[in-house]
């Protein structure tokens, strides 16, 4: 069905910015709506349980990778920063003994030692499932993340950084790219560093999720709105969600109005031909940051791991301020010493609105976490293997706070060039 959309969309684009260039630039609306940092509880609350889920699994495969199938607290005592934790990584382990069994050294009595419960392994083993029998949704994640690329490639560093973001299986260069030689392979850029290529472009991964989610509102009439797109007549629009305050104000609203009639450039298409600084150019750079997070499993991602692909993404060099721009499409959350972007319509009340089944399986983990937390004194014996049977991962997910809880922060400005961790 999107066979053609590449040509289509950008001879559109080449039409807009030809005709009608004078009338994105003079919007000054869009210039000059500036809105405060809104915090939102429940997503915070995300960010603050998923860091340790995500330090835990990246243990987890640090240990199953490990020749000796356990890892030293010696081993691990600078891994901190690289977790992304608050505490020690020695008292973290032990937190969870449902899923990390501490022993001595075989040599070294003193020296604390940690391998795999038999039910971290159970759970490891049923993660190995869902990366085999979703195999081809992997594919093509990873496809059209590259096909976003101005080079098609993505260096391995950056890729890396992504890999818990995206879902990929732990040795994904050794196994994943490895099967599919006709979708990628291994080159190396102008600097020496290693990068991933996509090999063929895919017309048939080149439609967005915004676009996908049109299309389905049109085929259930809900909305004739992508109908007119494909007429060349209407521009999509994205979901909304304003933070408490903000959508009855007129001045917000007769911007995204004006910002929603924008033409949109699908970031499938090449965009050299629009004016860097227009207002046409900051609605394509909205619509790459969207499908970036739609891609991710969590509809989450940390704002570092965007800097690190901006210019292949071709998206502004302060991108920041397209989050805190556009509050009713995105939320930064700044817990855990970190910047982390969520997708607000990947949400509802705190939870996942159309969950992966690994971050099912995941929510299987962060319970077993933190069963093993509130039950140390009493052993590893609390999880029972009932609970961990595939078919029986719920939509546990992380704990609601009750209703969206929303708390605008005066005199807060998120700093543009800061770093993360």
């Amino acid at each position: 069905m999107f066979a053609k959309s590449k040509s289509f969309l950008f001879s559109m684009s080449k039409l807009f910015h030809h005709h009608h260039h004078q009338q994105w630039r003079e919007m000054g609306a869009m210039a000059k709506v500036r809105l405060k940092w809104v915090k939102n509880k429940n997503l915070d609350h995300i960010i603050d349980t998923e860091t340790d889920l995500k330090a835990a699994c990246i243990l987890k495969d640090a240990i199953k990778r490990s020749p000796t199938g356990f890892l030293t607290a010696k081993s691990v005592a600078d891994w901190q920063k690289l977790l992304g934790l608050t505490v020690p990584v020695l008292r973290f382990l032990r937190r969870y003994p449902t899923l990390f069994h501490e022993f001595p050294h075989a040599r070294y009595a003193s020296l604390p030692c940690f391998k795999l419960t038999e039910t971290a392994l159970m759970l490891d083993s049923q993660e190995e499932i869902i990366h085999q029998s979703h195999e081809s949704d992997t594919v093509e994640r990873l496809c059209r993340l590259l096909m976003m690329m101005r080079t098609r490639t993505v260096s391995l560093r950056s890729l890396h950084s992504l890999k818990f973001d995206l879902g990929l299986p732990d040795n994904y260069e050794k196994t994943l790219v490895m099967r599919y030689p006709d979708h990628f392979c291994f080159v190396k850029a102008s600097n020496g560093n290693p990068c991933l290529k996509l090999v063929t472009w895919r017309d048939e991964f080149a439609f967005s999720a915004l676009q996908k989610r049109n299309e389905r509102d049109a085929v259930t009439g809900e909305d004739g709105l992508y109908r007119e797109f494909k007429r060349g007549q209407s521009a999509l629009t994205f979901a909304i969600s304003f933070p408490r305050g903000y959508g009855a104000q007129k001045k917000v609203k007769a911007w995204m109005d004006e910002f929603q009639k924008l033409p949109y450039i699908s970031p499938y298409e090449d965009a050299s031909n629009i004016d860097p600084e227009s207002d046409l150019m900051e609605k394509r750079a909205v619509g790459v940051l969207h499908e970036l997070l739609s891609l991710t499993i969590h509809k989450k991602t940390k704002r570092n791991y965007l800097r690190s692909m901006r210019g292949e993404l071709n998206i502004p060099h302060k991108f920041t301020r397209l989050f805190t721009r556009y509050p009713g499409i995105f939320y930064l959350s700044l817990k855990c010493k970190t910047t982390t972007v969520i997708l607000k319509e990947g949400y509802r009340r705190g939870k996942l609105v159309d969950p992966h089944p690994l971050t099912r399986l995941r929510d299987k983990f962060y319970h077993v976490m933190r069963t093993g937390f509130l039950y140390r004194a009493r052993g590893v014996g609390m999880v029972s293997k009932e609970e961990l049977l595939l078919d029986k991962v719920d939509d546990e997910g992380p704990e609601e706070e009750g209703s969206e809880e929303e708390e605008i922060v005066e005199g807060s400005e998120l700093e543009e060039d800061s770093e993360d961790e």
